[in-house]
C-alpha cells in the first residue's frame, strides 16, 4: 500500500457504550449487554436473547434503528473534528449495510442513504456512498477509500458500518434457518445492533488539518469464498488467508508478526473453523492463535463488525493497553466476501 492513511477519529455507538471510548472501555471489563429481550420471543414463545441499545425505543424497525445509530457515531466524529471541520473542503462517508435478507431489502438499504444524505445539512458537503455489505463490509469500504484517496487528496474520508436485527421477519428468518444460539443448538448467534465510523485522511490532510493520528493503516485485502457461508459447501478459509496475506504483505514476517487479532466470530461454527484453517496457512504471521471476539459483550453487529473491530484496535493503541503496535481485523460476510484490516500505532 503506497499511500500513508491515517485513522484520525473513531466513533460508536453500542448495546454497551454510546462512544468509541465507552464502548472498548465495556469490552475490556467483559461488560455485557447479551440478555431477554423485554418484547421480542422466539418461535417456541420464549423470550429471545438479544444485545439491544437500550436508549432506543423497542417497538422502533431494524431500518429506522439503524438510521439512528449512524447518526450517533456519525455525529460523534464530526464533533471530535469540530477544530478542522471548517477547513474541510469535502467529506465522503463509504457506508457499509446488511446483505439483503428478510426484514431488511434494497429498497431500505436506498431508503438509509437517502435518510443520510437529507440529514446532513452542515458544510462540507457530504457524498454518500454504499460501499460495502455485511460482516466484511467496512473492510471493503476502507479498501475502496484508501484507492479513492489519490484523485482526491482534499477530501476526508468517513468509513461507517451499522446493523441492526431488531425486526421481526429478520429473527424468524434467523430462527427458521438455526443460526439463532439457543438450547441444545449445535451453533448459532445472539444478534445485536451498532454502528461505528473511521475517519480517514491521508498524510498531506492530516499536515493541512493539523490532525494526529491515532493509528496508520499498514494494508488492507479482500477476497470472495466459494462456496459462500451457509451454503453445502465447507469454507476451508481460503479467501480469509487471501484476505490476511493481502493485509500483511508489506510486514517482514516473522519479525512484524501480528500482536493482536479482533474477529467476528459469534458462535456459528464456520467462522471457527475458517479462522484455524487460516492459522495454519500462514503460522509466521501471528505471535499468538488467540483473538478478541466482542461479540459475547454487543452480539452479533452485522455490518458494524468490520468497522468496531477496528476502533477496539484504536482504543488499545491510544490507551496504551495494546499488546504490540500491530492488530489485525478479520471478518466474513454470508455472501463470500471476506476482509482483514492491518492496523499499527503510530508511536
Amino acid at each position: 500500500m503506497n499511500t500513508k492513511v491515517d485513522v484520525v477519529a473513531v466513533g460508536a455507538r453500542t448495546p454497551v457504550g454510546l462512544s468509541a471510548e465507552s464502548s472498548a472501555a465495556a469490552v475490556r471489563a467483559q461488560i455485557s449487554r447479551v440478555r431477554e429481550h423485554p418484547i421480542l420471543v422466539d418461535a417456541s414463545g420464549e423470550p429471545l436473547v438479544f444485545a439491544s441499545d437500550g436508549l432506543l425505543d423497542p417497538q422502533l424497525g431494524a431500518r429506522d434503528r439503524m438510521v439512528v445509530l449512524a447518526e450517533s457515531a456519525l455525529a460523534e466524529v464530526v464533533t471530535k473534528l469540530s477544530a478542522a471541520m471548517p477547513r474541510v473542503r469535502q467529506l465522503a462517508l463509504y457506508l457499509a449495510l446488511p446483505e439483503s435478507r428478510p426484514g431488511f431489502s434494497e429498497s431500505d438499504a436506498n431508503g438509509m442513504l437517502d435518510s443520510l444524505r437529507a440529514r446532513w445539512r452542515s458544510p462540507p458537503s457530504m457524498r454518500v456512498t454504499l460501499a460495502g455489505r455485511g460482516h466484511a463490509g467496512a473492510i471493503r469500504a476502507v479498501e475502496s477509500a484508501v484507492q479513492d484517496m489519490r484523485g482526491n487528496e482534499d477530501t476526508l474520508f468517513v468509513v461507517a458500518g451499522v446493523d441492526s436485527y431488531h425486526e421481526a421477519e429478520t429473527l424468524h428468518w434467523l430462527g427458521s434457518t438455526r443460526r439463532l444460539v439457543r438450547n441444545g443448538a449445535r451453533d448459532g448467534f445472539t444478534p445485536g445492533e451498532a454502528a461505528g465510523c473511521l475517519v480517514l485522511a491521508n498524510a498531506g490532510l492530516c499536515s493541512r488539518l493539523c490532525l494526529h493520528g491515532l493509528a496508520h493503516i499498514r494494508g488492507v485485502g479482500t477476497a470472495q469464498e466459494q462456496p459462500a457461508a451457509h451454503s453445502d459447501g465447507n469454507p476451508l478459509g481460503v479467501a480469509l488467508s487471501e484476505s490476511i496475506q493481502r493485509a500483511v504483505s508489506a510486514l517482514e514476517l516473522p519479525r512484524d508478526a501480528i500482536d493482536t487479532v479482533y474477529s467476528d466470530i459469534n458462535g456459528e461454527r464456520f467462522r471457527s473453523e475458517e479462522w484455524g484453517f487460516a492459522l495454519l496457512r500462514a503460522p509466521s504471521v501471528w505471535k499468538s492463535p488467540g483473538y478478541h471476539a466482542p461479540a459475547g459483550c454487543w452480539g452479533d453487529v452485522g455490518a458494524a463488525s468490520g468497522v468496531l473491530g477496528s476502533v477496539l484496535a484504536v482504543q488499545s493503541f491510544v490507551r496504551r493497553y495494546a499488546r504490540g503496535p500491530r492488530a489485525v481485523v478479520v471478518a466474513s460476510s454470508g455472501d463470500g466476501l471476506r476482509g482483514a484490516l492491518l492496523l499499527e500505532s503510530p508511536v
